[in-house]
């Protein structure tokens, strides 16, 4: 990978990566590509363009020009993180420098201390459930998440689900299932059960352009290899409500409530299945417990909440 122009470095500038803020933008990628003693020879010259359209270009331009006889596979770049190339989005040592494990509650996924619910022998003496699960327990059965939301996850969270980056949604997918219990609960889904993204309000989706947690929930679907099929459609947010992001716990329950609808015509399919509901940020369970309860009243059995990152509790 080489840039032309005198204002990119080289392969360690933020050129490879294509996502470093402060980059300059430039406005077009090109490639080409020989046959050379047998092999395939490929120069991509790039202006500094995101990642993910990079990508496009390969396998949009080179494949049916060319008739490679073989898939081309993602491009390497920078760690977003650390900055070392080549790698994935986040190299292998930050994505684990960052990502420690942490004993949470089973039913909203906050930390708990590390000898909560063990006796004097260490062994479990009961579900590791956090104080106000124990007195109001939230409508879903179990809660997964893959991080804290803190730096560097908020950050990347943030270029993705703000700054029109959906190609992160596959790496991000890879993170959710590696984290504890993520890959089994999709593996153990029917083709009749259902992986729902939390839905967007028609006015917020016109104004981000996409809804990131059902590009997560597909690319979930997809890698994971589960007999059942995301769907958009069935969960549906009519009510436009402003932004979580400022308001305390009990605003945000009311901010939220009568927000998510079941599609009435096909809230019959919902009866005894099991649902997974997922989500790219979960901050104090408002939203995600309400959409929930929307599910539960329409008849879902089980409820599986997976989000990529959990805000601690404050």
């Amino acid at each position: 990978i080489h840039c032309k122009r005198s204002c990119m470095r080289l392969a360690t500038s933020s050129c490879s990566q294509g996502e470093v803020s402060g980059a300059t933008r430039c406005q077009c990628a090109t490639a080409s590509g020989s046959r050379v003693g047998g092999r395939w020879v490929v120069v991509m010259r790039c202006q500094s363009k995101p990642r993910e359209y990079i990508d496009s270009v390969f396998k949009r331009l080179l494949t049916p020009r060319f008739n490679l006889p073989f898939p081309l596979p993602s491009l390497i770049s920078q760690c977003a993180v650390c900055h070392s190339w080549p790698t994935q989005q986040v190299c292998r040592p930050c994505v684990s420098r960052f990502s420690p494990e942490a004993l949470r509650c089973t039913a909203c996924a906050l930390n708990l201390p590390p000898d909560l619910s063990l006796g004097a022998a260490g062994i479990q003496t009961s579900p590791r459930l956090c104080i106000d699960c124990i007195r109001h327990p939230p409508p879903v059965d179990a809660t997964l998440v893959a991080v804290a939301y803190a730096y560097p996850w908020s950050e990347l969270i943030t270029r993705y689900k703000f700054g029109n980056r959906p190609g992160w949604a596959p790496f991000f997918a890879d993170m959710l299932l590696g984290a504890a219990g993520v890959r089994r609960v999709l593996e153990d889904l029917h083709v009749c059960d259902f992986i729902i993204p939390m839905p967007l309000s028609v006015e917020r989706l016109q104004l981000r352009g996409f809804n990131q947690a059902w590009d997560l929930a597909r690319a979930l679907a997809r890698k994971s290899g589960t007999r059942a099929q995301p769907d958009a459609r069935l969960l549906l947010r009519p009510k436009h409500t402003p932004p979580q992001t400022s308001l305390q716990r009990e605003a945000r329950l009311a901010n939220v409530k009568n927000a998510f609808q079941v599609e009435p015509l096909r809230a019959p399919v919902l009866l005894g299945r099991r649902v997974v509901l997922v989500d790219d940020v979960m901050t104090s369970g408002a939203s995600l417990f309400t959409a929930a309860q929307a599910l539960r009243s329409a008849g879902a059995a089980h409820i599986t909440a997976i989000a990529l990152a959990r805000t601690p509790a404050t």
